[in-house]
C-alpha cells in the first residue's frame, strides 16, 4: 500500500473528520467565550470594584529604558483568562453530563426484559423429567 492510500484512508475516516470538526468548533467556542467574559462579563465587575479594566492591572518589574519596553506582570489578563476556562471548562462539563444521561437511556431501554416465568406446560414436562431420572 502507498503512503498516499495510507494518508487517504487514514485521513477519511470518521474518527479524524469528527476530531477536525470538533477542534475547529472548539476554537470558534473560544473566541466566543473569550469576548463574553471581555466584553460582557468584565466590564461590570470593573465598575463594581470602582472603574478598573481589569484587561490594565499588571505590576511593572522594569520601567521602559529607551527602546526596550517594560518587563511587567498582567494580572489582570491572567484573571480574565481563568474566567475563560472556568466557563469553558462549566460549558464542557454540561455538555458531557448530558451526553452521558442520553447514553444511560438509551442503556436503560437496550436492556432485555427479564425472561417470563416458565409455563404450567414446561413445569410439568421438568417435573416428569426429574422423575424419569430417578427413576433410572
Amino acid at each position: 500500500m502507498s503512503v498516499f492510500s495510507e494518508f487517504k484512508e487514514f485521513a477519511v475516516k470518521g474518527n479524524v473528520v469528527d476530531m477536525a470538526v470538533g477542534i475547529i468548533i472548539g476554537a470558534a467556542f473560544g473566541k466566543i467565550v473569550s469576548s463574553f467574559v471581555g466584553d460582557v462579563i468584565m466590564p461590570p465587575i470593573g465598575v463594581l470594584l470602582g472603574g478598573v479594566d481589569f484587561s490594565d492591572l499588571s505590576f511593572v518589574l522594569k520601567e521602559a529604558v529607551g527602546a526596550a519596553p517594560a518587563v511587567v506582570i498582567s494580572y489582570g489578563k491572567f484573571v480574565q483568562t481563568l474566567i475563560d476556562f472556568t466557563i469553558i471548562a462549566f460549558a464542557i462539563f454540561v455538555a458531557v453530563k448530558a451526553i452521558n444521561s442520553f447514553k444511560k437511556k438509551e442503556e436503560a431501554v437496550a436492556v432485555p426484559p427479564a425472561p417470563a416465568e416458565p409455563s404450567k406446560e414446561e413445569l410439568l414436562l421438568a417435573e416428569i423429567r426429574d422423575l424419569l431420572k430417578a427413576r433410572n
